[in-house]
C-alpha cells in the first residue's frame, strides 16, 4: 500500500479501515506498549542491579543537569545549560526530585525506559500501517527493542530513548497523514518533530525534508507551513534560550562546551574525508547491529519499495547521513576498537542504523509467521553467539568509565569520614558524582553552574568564598582560586590528593578557620 495513497482511494480499497483502526488497531498497540514496557522494566532492573546505570559519563551529566534545575544555589531554567538540548532533562525532573531516585540514577533510568517502550510502540504502529500486517509491526518492534544496545541505552539516563520516541512518533504520524490527510496526524507530526528538536540536533536536520514530504503528500503548501510552525518552535526556543542566558543565540554551536570547541582542530579519521567517515560509521554500525542486521536493512529496503514505502526508507536514511556528515565536517569523531586509534568513542551513534533494520525486518515479516520468526532470528543472531560479551555500547561505557569511577570512589571514601554534616563545597566541573553518591544536596555546592556567585568567589575569594571544602581537578578555576586565596584568605590546606593514571589529579582542600587568641 503506497504511503501517499489518497484518502478517497483508501476508503474505496479498505471499507472497514476506520472500524479496524478504532478497535483492533488500538488493542494491538496497547498490547505492544504493555509488552515493551515490561521488557524495559526488566532491563532497567537488570542494569541497576549490575551497577551499570551510570557508567556513561554523559548519563551522569544528564541526570545531574535535571537535578540542578530543582536543587542548586541557582535553580531554574538556566541550569539546563547550552550544549545539550533540554527535553531529556525536563522529562527526568518529576522523578529526580526524589533524593533516593537521584542517588541511584533510577530517576533517569525509569524515565528513559518508558521513552524506549513508547518508541517501540510507535514503530510497531507505523510499520503495521505501512504493511497492513500486525506481524510486520511486531517484527520491527522486536528487532529494534531486543537489540542489546537498545536495551542498555534505554535503561540509563541518555538521550537515545527520547530521540527514538520522537523519531518513531514522527514516522507514525507522517505515514498516517499520507493515508488520511488528517489535521490530527499533521499536528502529531509537528509535535513529534518539535520534541525531537529539543532532544537531539539531528532532528533539526530532518525538518526541511519532512516539510517537503508534507508539501508533496498534501499537494498544497498549507500543511507544510503548519508543520514548520509547530516543529520550528523547538529550535526557536533553544536559540532564544542561548541568547537570553549566554548572550549568543548560537552559543550551543560555538560555545566552550560545544562539540566543535571540545574537538577543536584536532585531526581524526574521517575529518574532511567522506570515504573514511563512511567507513568508520559503517564499522560502528557493524558492532551495533551485526552484518546480518545491516544486510536485512539493505535487502529489506528493496522489499519495502515493492510496497511503495518510499518515505519511510528516505526518512530512516537521514540520521545515518547526518552522522557521516558530522564525522566529515562537524568535529564529531567515531572511534571503534578494530580501527585506529583502537578505542571506544561515540559508537552509540550507529544506533541510527536500527530503524532501517526494523523496516527491512517488517518488509519480510509480512509474508507470514514463519518468515517473521526467521527474519527476527537472523537480525538478532549475532548477539546470542557472543552471549559472554556485553553489547558494544555497554563496553564503550565500561571502558571509558573505569578511571573516572576510580577517583570518584576514592574521593567518596575520604569525604565520607572527613566531611561533617551540612558542610559546603567549592567545586569544579565533572565532580557531581561525588556529591550524588554521598547524598549531599547540590545547593550545598558552589560550582561554575552557579554564576555570578562562582565568579564572585573566583575573583574575590577573601569576600565571597565561604565554603568549608574546595575540590579541584587538574588546574581548574577552583585550584587557581584556592592558590590565589593564600594571599588574602581564606586559607585552605590540602587534605587529600587522588592520582589515577591518565586522569587529572583531584585535590581536596579543607578550609582552615583562624580564630583570634584571647
Amino acid at each position: 500500500m503506497a504511503v501517499l495513497t489518497s484518502s478517497k482511494n483508501l476508503r474505496r480499497s479498505r471499507p472497514f479501515y476506520k472500524k479496524e483502526a478504532s478497535g483492533g488497531a488500538f488493542a494491538a498497540v496497547t498490547v505492544c506498549f504493555l509488552v515493551c514496557a515490561g521488557i524495559m522494566a526488566a532491563a532497567v532492573a537488570y542494569f541497576y542491579q549490575t551497577g551499570a546505570t551510570l557508567l556513561y559519563g554523559d548519563a551522569e551529566s544528564h541526570l545531574d543537569i535535571a537535578r540542578r534545575v530543582v536543587d542548586s544555589r541557582t535553580p531554574g531554567w538556566v541550569q539546563l545549560g547550552t550544549a545539550w538540548l533540554p527535553l531529556p532533562h525536563l522529562l527526568m525532573i518529576p522523578l529526580v526530585r526524589n533524593d533516593r531516585l537521584w542517588q541511584t540514577g533510577l530517576a533517569g533510568a525509569i524515565t528513559c525506559g518508558f521513552c524506549m517502550a513508547l518508541a517501540a510502540t510507535f514503530l510497531f504502529a507505523g510499520m503495521r500501517r505501512i504493511f497492513d500486517s500486525t506481524l510486520a509491526g511486531a517484527a520491527a518492534a522486536a528487532v529494534f527493542l531486543l537489540n542489546p544496545n537498545t536495551l542498555y541505552l534505554g535503561s540509563i539516563p541518555m538521550t537515545e530513548p527520547a530521540w527514538f520516541a520522537s523519531l518513531f512518533a514522527l514516522f507514525y504520524f507522517t505515514v498516517r497523514f499520507g493515508e488520511t490527510r488528517g489535521w490530527g496526524a499533521l499536528v502529531g507530526a509537528g509535535m513529534a518533530a518539535c520534541a525531537g528538536t529539543l532532544t537531539r540536533y539531528e532532528a533539526w536536520f530532518l525538518l526541511p525534508f519532512v516539510a517537503i514530504y508534507f508539501l508533496i503528500a498534501a499537494r498544497r503548501s498549507k500543511p507544510a507551513i503548519f508543520f514548520c510552525i509547530i516543529a520550528g518552535a523547538g529550535p526557536l526556543l533553544w536559540v532564544l534560550h542561548n541568547r537570553w542566558y549566554f548572550s549568543d543565540p548560537l552559543y550551543f554551536y560555538r560555545g566552550p562546551w560545544s562539540a566543535l570547541a571540545i574537538q577543536g582542530k584536532t585531526p581524526y579519521p574521517g575529518r574532511g574525508d567522506w570515504q573514511m567517515a563512511a567507513k568508520y560509521f559503517l564499522a560502528a554500525g557493524h558492532l551495533v547491529a551485526g552484518w546480518p542486521g545491516l544486510m536485512i536493512a539493505a535487502l529489506g529496503a528493496l522489499a519495502a519499495l515493492a510496497r511503495k514505502a518510499f518515505w519511510p526508507i528516505f526518512l530512516f536514511l537521514l540520521p545515518p547521513a547526518f552522522y557521516i556528515w558530522s564525522i566529515h565536517s562537524s568535529g564529531t569523531p567515531v572511534f571503534v576498537p578494530n580501527l585506529e586509534p583502537h578505542s571506544f568513542y561515540n559508537i552509540r551513534y550507529a544506533m541510527a542504523f536500527l530503524p532501517l533494520i526494523a523496516l527491512g525486518a517488517a518488509a519480510f515479516a509480512r509474508f507470514g509467521k514463519i518468515s517473521a520468526a526467521v527474519i527476527v532470528t537472523i537480525a538478532l543472531a549475532t548477539f546470542p553467539i557472543h552471549w559472554n560479551r556485553h553489547s558494544i555500547t555497554f563496553q564503550e561505557a565500561d571502558v571509558n568509565s573505569r578511571r573516572r569511577l576510580a577517583w570518584t570512589a576514592q574521593a567518596v571514601d575520604f569525604l565520607r569520614t572527613a566531611a561533617g554534616p551540612h558542610e559546603t563545597f567549592f567545586t569544579g566541573y565533572g565532580l557531581t558524582a561525588i556529591y550524588r553518591t554521598l547524598g549531599i544536596p547540590l545547593r550545598d555546592t558552589l560550582s561554575g553552574d552557579n554564576n555570578p556567585q562562582f565568579l564572585a568567589a573566583e575573583g574575590r575569594p577573601d569576600l565571597a568564598l565561604w565554603e568549608d571544602w574546595a575540590i579541584a581537578m587538574g588546574g581548574d578555576p577552583v585550584q587557581s582560586t584556592v592558590d590565589n586565596a593564600r594571599l588574602h584568605g581564606p586559607r585552605f590546606e590540602l587534605s587529600d590528593q587522588i592520582i589515577v593514571k591518565d586522569q587529572p589529579v583531584i585535590e581536596i582542600y579543607h578550609r582552615v578557620y583562624e580564630y583570634p587568641v584571647r
